[in-house]
């Protein structure tokens, strides 16, 4: 086993989006009982890093305030309560903080274990998407393989997961997406249809494609305007489920219309949920979800990788909106 250092590198510390991200060191953190400490093959780069940059999207009060929400790598210490893992295990994590680095700590029932079907690098790509995609459209919005699911901003990192769990379950899938060419790579993942967002006529081809039906499930990356667009578009008894803010954290809803087609709405972030909730969500991840995996059914898209003292470059993209997939930051 490779000795575990007292210090280590890491994305310094900002809560400002003017202020370049730069490497740092400061000394390796103690790990609790219950928790792993990996030594950090890959990160994934995530809409809430970008948000924790704008001070809109703290880490709770007991997480490292370093950026990062998902990691891939090996487990390289252990606390005295973890009876899952073993040091050496392949893993991917989810972390509340701490990922842009080379060691990051993770509760033990917050880690998948690797297939050998999934390098580290697609594997940092899946933990903040899988927790998301199914504690909201699998546990809030109780997805069944009848349903049809509206899937927005359905070509970045959410999307591409949420497009292929739905499918791999058997729902029919219309994604929405900023280009032609996003629509194209959405509907190769596995969608029955895709339109252009910006279309003038996007209620009309959603409609077309449902024959008139509507959707039976929202997983909606937009809210804002696109709130009453979703309203209409959704079934009697239909279900919504905000899991982003892309076109603004306000709307003016049309609440009879949510009222008389007794539709459900809720939503989440996943950061400040509890331990309990995240581990509950794990498990099901491992009974339902990590068999598709080996199987090869479902799989991350990586559309490019970063060094992780280039972080700062793989924000400007993440924020130029113009890649399709994961952003994934290596670390050597």
């Amino acid at each position: 086993m490779t000795s575990i250092p007292i210090t280590y590198k890491h994305i310094g510390v900002t809560n400002c989006k003017d202020t370049p991200l730069s490497l740092t060191q400061s000394p390796l953190p103690h790990i609790a009982p219950n928790q792993v400490l990996i030594k950090v093959a890959a990160a994934g780069v995530n809409g809430p890093d970008l948000a924790q940059r704008q001070g809109i999207y703290p880490p709770p009060d007991d997480a490292s305030p370093i950026l990062g929400l998902e990691v891939a790598g090996k487990i390289c210490a252990v606390g005295n309560e973890v009876t899952q893992w073993q040091i050496g295990d392949e893993i991917c994590a989810l972390v509340a903080g701490g990922g842009y680095a080379e060691y990051a700590i993770a509760h033990q029932d917050h880690c998948l274990a690797l297939p050998n079907s999934i390098s580290m690098i697609q594997g940092a790509a899946l933990p903040e998407t899988l927790f998301t995609v199914w504690g909201n459209l699998f546990q809030r919005a109780k997805l069944k393989p009848s349903d049809t699911v509206l899937i927005h901003g359905a070509s970045g990192g959410l999307g591409n997961c949420a497009i292929q769990l739905a499918k791999a379950f058997g729902a029919k899938v219309i994604a929405t997406a900023g280009s032609q060419d996003k629509c194209t790579h959405c509907l190769a993942l596995g969608a029955d249809h895709a339109f252009e967002y910006s279309s003038p006529s996007l209620h009309q081809a959603i409609m077309e494609a449902t024959n008139h039906q509507g959707v039976s499930v929202v997983f909606d990356m937009a809210a804002g305007d696109f709130v009453n667009l979703n309203l209409k578009l959704l079934q009697h008894d239909g279900r919504m489920v905000t899991v982003a803010l892309q076109r603004g954290i306000k709307a003016q809803v049309d609440v009879f219309r949510l009222m008389s087609k007794r539709i459900i709405w809720t939503g989440s972030t996943l950061r400040p949920q509890s331990d309990e909730t995240k581990a509950n969500i794990a498990t099901e991840l491992k009974q339902h979800v990590l068999p598709l995996l080996k199987q090869g059914l479902c799989h991350p898209h990586i559309y490019q990788t970063f060094e992780l003292s280039e972080a700062e470059q793989a924000h400007q993209l993440m924020a130029s909106k113009t890649h399709s997939g994961k952003i994934v930051l290596t670390v050597n």
